[in-house]
C-alpha cells in the first residue's frame, strides 16, 4: 500500500470510530442510554424520567439511532427504544470509569448531590453473590416496576421506592436488606436506604445497578409477562400473569 493510501485510509476508517464519540458527546444522551440499559421505552417515557421536551428526546434519540446505538421496536402507536446490543452499555460504562478516574469534578458532583452516602454502608457485587448464596440477605429492587420485570437479581423482591413507605410490613426485621436501583449515582436506592435505616431494618445499599450487575458476567432474571407492558408502565404485578427466565 502507498504511502497517501494508508493515509487516506486510515483517516477515513478513524471518522468512522469517531462516530462513536460524537453520539456520546452529549450529558443528556449518555443519561438516556442509561435509562434504556434497564429497559425499553418510548420517547414519552425518557421525557417523563429525564425532564426533557418530548422534542428534545426525539431528536437525541435519532441521533443515537443513526450511530446504530439504540434500535426501535413498534407496537401499534408506539415505537420503543432499545439499546442495540450489551456493547452500547459496555461503551457508556468505559466512559463513566474513565470520567470517575480524570475528573475530581465528578466527585465533587457527588458528595454535594448524594452527601448522606457518607452513613451508608455500601455492599460490593461480589459479597452480595457470596451472601445470596448463603441465604443470609435479602435483596430488594427499588426501581419502577416495569424494570424490575426487563430483568432482575436473582430472587430480588419489587418494591419501588415509591411505594416502599406504605409497604414496610412486607418486609423482615430479622434479615440484613440490601437494596439496589439503576446504577451507581440513582438516588432510588439512598432514599430507601434512608427510609428503611428511620424505621429500624438493617440495610445496606449495593454500589452498582442492575446493568452492571449484568454486564461483570453475574445471572440475571427476568419475567416474561402475559401482555406486553403500555406506554406508562405497569400498574402492578397482579395484574401481569408472568414466569420468571434466568440468564
Amino acid at each position: 500500500m502507498k504511502l497517501e493510501t494508508k493515509h487516506a485510509f486510515k483517516r477515513e476508517l478513524f471518522e468512522q470510530f469517531a462516530r462513536v464519540g460524537k453520539a456520546l458527546s452529549s450529558g443528556a444522551r449518555l443519561e438516556l442510554l442509561e435509562l434504556l440499559s434497564q429497559t425499553e421505552r418510548t420517547v414519552e417515557q425518557l421525557a417523563g424520567e429525564t425532564g426533557l421536551s418530548f422534542a428534545n428526546v426525539s431528536q437525541h434519540m435519532q441521533v443515537l439511532r443513526r450511530a446504530r446505538m439504540v434500535e426501535v421496536r413498534r407496537a401499534g402507536l408506539y415505537a420503543f427504544y432499545r439499546l442495540a446490543d450489551e456493547n452500547v452499555f459496555r461503551t457508556w460504562q468505559a466512559v463513566r470509569t474513565l470520567g470517575e478516574a480524570r475528573f475530581l469534578e465528578i466527585r465533587e458532583v457527588v458528595n454535594t448531590y448524594l452527601h448522606d452516602r457518607e452513613n451508608m454502608e455500601a455492599v460490593t457485587a461480589e459479597e452480595l453473590a457470596r451472601r445470596m448464596e448463603g441465604g443470609s440477605v435479602l435483596v430488594l429492587d427499588v426501581r419502577p416496576t416495569q424494570e424490575y420485570v426487563a430483568g432482575h437479581i436473582p430472587g430480588a423482591i419489587s418494591i419501588p421506592v415509591t411505594e416502599l413507605g406504605e409497604r414496610l410490613k412486607e418486609l423482615p426485621r430479622s434479615t440484613e436488606i440490601v437494596a439496589y436501583c439503576r446504577g451507581p449515582y440513582c438516588v432510588q436506592s439512598d432514599k430507601a436506604v434512608a427510609l428503611l435505616s428511620r424505621n429500624g431494618f438493617k440495610v445496606k445499599r449495593l454500589e452498582i445497578g442492575l446493568p452492571d450487575w449484568r454486564a461483570n458476567g453475574l445471572p440475571v432474571e427476568r419475567m416474561t409477562a402475559a401482555t406486553t407492558p403500555q406506554p406508562t408502565g405497569f400498574r402492578g404485578r397482579k395484574n401481569h400473569r408472568a414466569h420468571k427466565k434466568t440468564t
